[in-house]
C-alpha cells in the first residue's frame, strides 16, 4: 500500500470515483449512529429511521432528526473533505473528472465545495411530502415552530408528542400534507435515477477511492468490490480493515482527515492550465 505506488496511478487517472461514509464525517464530530454510543435517547438510530416509526411516531422521528439537523448546523468540513473539493475543482480545469458518491446525509461534502456529487441516502436539508411526494431543500432553523428547543438526546428526555398538524407541513398551494426527512430509511430502495447515476459513474471509472467506510451497508458496500472485480485500481482509506479490504490493491489506515490530503495532492506530473 506505497503511496508512491498509489500517486502514479493518480496522476494518470481520468474518471475518479470516490466513495464516502461516515468516517469522513467523524472528523468532524458528527455521530455516526453505529456501534457502541449510537442511541439517542434510548433508541438505535435503526429502530427510528424507519417508515414504520414514522407512522406510528412522527413526533419522535422529526424530534430525532430536528437534533441531527440542528447538531450538522454547527459543523463544518475537515481536510478530508477539503482535500476532495479541490482535488476535483483542480482535475476539472485539465479535463479529469471527480465524483463523489456518499452515504452522508449531512451535507459537508457540498459545504466543503463538491460539485459533483451523488447522495445514495439523501439529505438531512431536504423534506418530501408523504402526500403529493414534493422533494425541496430545506435549511430552517428551527424546521418548524413546535419543534424549537425540541430533540434533546438525552435518555431521560421526555417524547415532546407535538401533534402531526405543528409538525413540518408542506408548502405545495393547497397540499398541506406532512413532510418527512428526505432520507432513505431502513427497509426503503435507493432512488433508482441515483442508483442508475452511480452505476454509470462506477462503469467509467479508472480509479476508485472508498474513504471512511465500513463496507457493511448495502448495496453501497458493493460499489467498490464490483469496480475491483474488473480490474479497476480501489484505494480504501480508514481508520481499521473492513471485510473489502483484501479484495483493494492499495489501504491507508488512519483518520482520512491525515491519510487523504497528501494522497490527493496536486502530482509533480500534473500540467496547471
Amino acid at each position: 500500500t506505497d503511496l508512491a505506488d498509489f500517486r502514479e496511478v493518480f496522476a494518470k487517472a481520468k474518471h475518479i470515483a470516490i466513495i464516502t461514509g461516515a468516517g469522513v464525517s467523524a472528523e468532524s464530530g458528527v455521530p455516526t449512529f453505529r456501534g457502541a454510543g449510537g442511541f439517542w435517547r434510548k433508541w438505535q438510530a435503526q429502530e427510528l429511521a424507519t417508515p414504520g416509526a414514522f407512522a406510528r411516531n412522527p413526533s419522535r422521528v422529526w424530534e430525532f432528526y430536528h437534533y441531527r439537523r440542528e447538531l450538522m448546523l454547527s459543523k463544518h468540513p475537515n481536510a478530508a473533505h477539503v482535500a476532495i473539493a479541490e482535488c476535483e475543482k483542480r482535475l476539472r480545469k485539465q479535463g479529469r473528472s471527480v465524483v463523489v458518491i456518499t452515504q452522508n446525509i449531512d451535507e459537508l461534502h457540498r459545504k466543503a465545495g463538491t460539485k459533483h456529487l451523488l447522495e445514495i441516502h439523501g439529505s438531512l436539508f431536504k423534506t418530501r411530502c408523504t402526500n403529493c411526494g414534493n422533494v425541496t431543500a430545506n435549511y430552517k432553523s428551527p424546521i418548524c415552530p413546535a419543534l424549537a428547543g425540541k430533540g434533546a438526546p438525552d435518555p431521560g428526555t421526555e417524547d415532546a408528542t407535538i401533534p402531526v398538524e405543528e409538525l413540518p407541513q408542506c408548502e405545495e398551494e393547497g397540499c398541506h400534507g406532512l413532510l418527512r426527512p428526505h432520507v432513505v430509511w431502513f427497509g426503503e430502495a435507493l432512488d433508482p435515477d441515483v442508483l442508475t447515476e452511480v452505476e454509470k459513474e462506477l462503469e467509467l471509472c479508472d480509479l476508485c477511492l472508498v474513504v471512511g467506510t465500513s463496507s457493511v451497508v448495502y448495496p453501497a458496500a458493493m460499489f467498490a468490490p464490483q469496480v475491483s472485480a474488473r480490474g479497476v485500481p480501489v484505494a480504501e482509506f480508514n481508520t481499521e480493515c473492513t471485510p473489502a479490504t483484501d479484495r483493494f490493491r492499495f489501504h491507508f489506515q488512519g483518520p482520512c482527515g491525515s491519510t487523504l490530503p497528501p494522497a490527493l495532492s496536486r502530482h509533480e506530473s500534473e500540467i496547471i492550465a
